[in-house]
């Protein structure tokens, strides 16, 4: 068997794949030791084709590949080969003696093709090169052992839907690592295992193409296509390999909008304001991105003017919003037809159009109670001024839109009005004044009216029972029908319900001021000036309105005694003029009468003076000298500013006047406390005082022992804080009480019934210690007897003279008669 394989091997490889050795004689004459000419050329030894190898053979001995001999090898044993390179060795063996090359496992033509190898002819004995190395080539021949396969697979594709038959897809690409260039092993051919009959593949290209028209993404968006290749041309016998392909259709605008349904209806709030969102609205359009953007309008200019379409951010849903206040009592509903169109068409689609659709709206306007409305957003009204309070400005009306029969209250708020100049009649709504106006005070007035609906109440609690067949429209309205009786509406403040309206009242003028000069005048004219001179160009003023009494007549003092004229320019002022006989020069100012009067009805006038003062001047019509008023004036002090430095020189002088004469007051004031009141002030005295002879200071009875104490005599009681006027005779007193409380009650009694004792307490000094002690009183004053216990007859003190008088006074002694 294996000596087939053999022989097989060798025809395979051919008469060339044994190397034969041919080298001429004399080429290597000279290494045999026989000399001889050298040759201009040599011919090779060696006789080469080159080897082949199956790829994937195994088998159980070393397969021989080709034989190497070489013509120096006579088959005497003498020769050896020698193999080298790629392989060598391990791969590739070769028998020494023989030349044979076997290989010795199995190769594999995708890791390598092939191998470069060094062989070599030696002496066996010395290892000399009987022959030069020479290099060979042992290619692995293949076989269909790889399979083709996809790198890149798999694959990812996009394609626009409702494309042409044969619009290129994706184009897929196979290898196979068998040799190309040897039989079939490489040639690839691609089929379709799945994805027909939607998709086709091109058998030597790979391309995948559509094989169907108008394929839709909104039926189906993704398709999964399996591509095979196989090697060996397709033919029975080839390896193959597959690979997927998802196809994904890309959205084309080929799809319009479409509503739902052809009706909506929505509902809106009468005070909903501009800008107030009614509903939403969408068109279905089935296509993605830009392809299902759409833009919304209103067909009919009927739902134009009352609401407006707008598209979301998204640009998917039309926003239906209100575009002017609603009034349910005008209108209550609202028709209009709403159109979707896409903003972006496809002209190669525009056989699937139209692109648009149309669906109806409807829109109830819902009734809400609201606030009075005014016949008016503003009202401007006029009255004269100075009229008398209560005239009649002007009135003002508001309605209740839901129910016209409501009453409405009218008020003014008070921040508009502070000076309270109107009021208004709250169920009328008629504005009168309160008080005068005064155009030249203030022209207009900004008022503000407040309007409120006063609801209606009805019901059994107001004292009616409606009967069961009674019809109620709604709760606000009495009933259509009531045989037993009549309700009875009662009016109650609903304040949540009131509105607001600006009324401005414009005073109108009346010719109620006088014109008055501008200014007031004081000039001066130089006593040389000539007849007719220029003195002074006066203005008039007139506070009163530009129009009804601008105009301002003048007139100055008349007769041929007059020391000025004035002229009437007819322009609102006048000129005074110095007449033709000049001013006789005098201390004094002139003072120049001059009447006003306006053109107005009633016409008004009055009387103003202008000061002029007559100066000597220089030649250039400067001020030389002049009388002491007119030379103040022209130093810059005028008769205003004298008269006010005087009334301050006076007013200094007065202050002065009554500092002085209040301060002696004071002083004369305090000589009298200083004399009468002795309560309780701290005097210094420089003297030592009188001694006992010293009976003037106070009244030292109060000292005494309260059981020598003489009864009051009859009469007022004496004052005792102040020194007494008169001398009186003092009388001895009897004993009085024993007990100091007692004494304290009867000195409190006697100062209560005194009138003619001040009305404070007086603080009294008392010198007497009390009763209870053993050793008894002891002041000298109080011993009226050795036994201390009954007082005896005073002694004769009298006959001592008058050097004892006031010892004599202080026992009781009677006072004799003044010498």
């Amino acid at each position: 068997m294996w000596g087939l394989v053999r022989l097989l091997l060798a025809w395979l490889g051919g008469w060339g794949c044994m190397g034969r050795l041919a080298a001429p004689a004399r080429a290597w004459a000279g290494s045999r030791g026989h000399p001889g000419p050298a040759l201009l050329r040599t011919r090779r030894s060696w006789v080469w084709n080159q080897f082949f190898v199956i790829e994937e053979y195994a088998g159980p001995e070393p397969v021989l590949i080709g034989k190497l001999h070489s013509d120096v090898d006579r088959g005497e044993g003498r020769t050896k080969y020698l193999l080298t390179g790629e392989g060598a060795g391990t791969v590739f063996v070769i028998d020494e003696a023989t030349g044979n090359i076997h290989v010795t496992k199995s190769l594999d033509r995708e890791e390598k093709a092939q191998y470069v190898l060094l062989a070599q002819a030696v002496d066996r004995a010395s290892n000399r090169p009987l022959e030069p190395p020479s290099e060979f080539i042992i290619k692995v021949q293949d076989i269909n052992d790889n399979p083709p396969i996809f790198p890149l697979g798999p694959y990812h594709a996009t394609v626009p839907e409702m494309s042409n038959v044969g619009t290129s897809v994706i184009q897929v690409t196979a290898h196979d690592a068998d040799d190309p260039s040897y039989g079939n092993s490489a040639k690839l051919v691609y089929t379709v295992l799945d994805g027909l009959p939607f998709f086709s593949v091109d058998p030597q290209t790979g391309v995948v193409r559509t094989a169907i028209p108008n394929m839709d993404r909104e039926t189906q968006e993704e398709f999964l296509v399996v591509i095979q290749a196989k090697d060996m041309g397709g033919h029975m016998g080839g390896l193959s390999g597959s690979t997927t392909v998802t196809v994904t259709l890309s959205d084309v605008n080929d799809n319009p909008p479409k509503f739902p349904q052809s009706l909506y209806q929505f509902s809106v709030v009468e005070t909903a304001g501009p800008g107030t969102l009614v509903g939403r609205l969408r068109a279905q359009d089935p296509d993605l991105g830009d392809n299902a953007l759409m833009a919304y309008s209103i067909l009919d200019g009927e739902g134009s003017e009352a609401f407006s379409i707008s598209t979301d951010s998204q640009g998917r849903d039309g926003l239906l919003t209100v575009r002017k206040p609603l009034d349910f009592e005008s209108r209550r509903s609202y028709a209009f037809r709403v159109e979707a169109t896409n903003t972006l068409i496809d002209p190669a689609y525009l056989r699937r159009g139209p692109f648009k659709d149309v669906a109806s709206v409807r829109v109830v306007v819902q009734d809400a109670p609201e606030p009075p409305a005014f016949t008016q957003a503003a009202y401007h009204l006029t009255v004269p001024e100075n009229k008398a309070p209560g005239t009649l400005v002007g009135q003002i009306s508001a309605a209740d839109l839901d129910s016209p029969a409501s009453p409405i209250r009218y008020s003014i708020l008070p921040h508009s009005d502070p000076e309270r100049c109107f009021s208004i009649q709250p169920e009328e709504g008629t504005i009168h004044t309160a008080a005068p106006l005064d155009r030249e005070a203030r022209v207009w007035h900004n008022l503000t009216v407040l309007a409120t609906e006063l609801g209606w109440s009805w019901g059994p609690e107001r004292g009616w029972v409606p009967p069961l067949v009674a019809k109620w429209s709604t709760p606000t309205a009495p009933p259509q029908i009531s045989p037993v009786g009549s309700p009875v509406g009662i009016p109650q403040d609903s304040s949540a319900q009131a509105s607001r309206v600006q009324v401005t009242i414009q005073t109108l003028d009346e010719n109620d001021n006088a014109p008055q000069l501008a200014e007031p005048y004081d000039t001066f004219v130089c006593d040389s000036a000539a007849p007719g001179q220029l003195i002074q160009v006066i203005q008039a003023l007139d506070r009163d309105e530009v129009g009804n009494s601008s105009h301002v007549s003048f007139q100055g003092p008349l007769g041929p005694d007059a020391n000025f004229t004035v002229r009437d320019n007819r322009d609102g002022s006048a000129s005074l003029l110095l007449p033709s006989r000049p001013a006789p020069p005098r201390q004094a100012p002139y003072l120049v009468p001059i009447e006003l009067w306006d053109w107005g009805q009633p016409a008004l006038s009055s009387t103003a003076t202008v000061t002029v003062s007559v100066c000597r001047c220089q030649p250039d019509g400067s001020v030389a000298s002049c009388w002491p008023e007119a030379h103040l004036s022209a130093a810059g002090l005028s008769t205003g500013a004298l008269l006010a430095i005087i009334t301050c020189v006076g007013a200094l002088l007065a202050l002065v006047v009554l500092f002085v004469a209040l301060r002696r007051q004071k002083q004369e004031a305090l000589m009298v406390l200083e004399e009468e009141d002795v309560r309780e002030n701290i005097i210094t005295y420089d003297d030592e005082g009188g001694g006992e002879e010293d009976t003037e200071a106070f009244d030292i009875t109060a000292l005494q022992n309260p059981d020598g104490a003489a009864p009051q005599a009859p009469g007022p009681p004496a004052r005792r804080d102040v020194l007494p006027r008169a001398r009186v005779s003092r009388q001895p007193r009897p004993p009085g009480p024993a007990d100091v409380a007692q004494l304290l009650v009867l000195r409190l009694r006697e100062a209560d019934e005194d009138p003619s004792v001040p009305p404070y307490d007086s603080v009294q000094v008392y010198g007497y210690e009390g009763r209870g002690s053993s050793c008894g009183s002891l002041s000298s004053l109080g011993s009226g007897s050795e036994a201390g216990g009954v007082p005896g007859p005073a002694e004769p003190l009298d006959d001592w003279g008058p050097l004892f008088r006031t010892l004599a006074e202080l026992y009781g002694a009677k006072e004799p008669p003044a010498p």
